[in-house]
């Protein structure tokens, strides 16, 4: 269970660092007059995504806590809390108030926890890594 809490963390990561890198910058440099069909767009196009990766976050970090409990298990499952509800706190319903349009304290609200959850991510691999040596 180490070993796919290490797999699912690190592919958590790459997601992660991929909507920092990739999908953000895209969606915010769209027209204005074109954000709302843009917004709904990335929405449909992440959400599956989304639901995998937190999925297997949740099932292989509750896993590795009830059948190889340690000290850096216990960090690694941490960070992926602190991702996890990062985005049902604070990304998911700004995204939602962002499809009725664009503001600066929304996007900032929103990079916010972008950040958070690519620093979680990062503590979680880190953790995992541990774990798994």
């Amino acid at each position: 269970m180490l070993t796919a809490l290490l797999v699912a963390a690190a592919v958590h990561l790459g997601f992660q660092l991929t909507v920092t890198v990739v999908a953000y910058p895209a969606l915010l440099a769209t027209p204005d007059s074109e954000w709302r069909a843009a917004h709904a767009a990335h929405g449909r196009r992440i959400t599956p995504l989304v639901a995998v990766v937190y999925g297997a976050l949740v099932v292989t970090a509750v896993g590795a806590l009830v059948t190889a409990p340690s000290a850096a298990v216990l960090v690694a499952a941490s960070a992926c809390a602190v991702a996890a509800l990062s985005t049902a706190a604070v990304a998911a319903p700004t995204h939602g108030r962002l499809g009725d349009g664009r503001t600066a304290e929304l996007v900032r609200r929103l990079r916010l926890a972008d950040v958070v959850r690519t620093a979680a991510a990062v503590v979680a691999v880190v953790a995992a890594a541990v774990a798994v040596a």
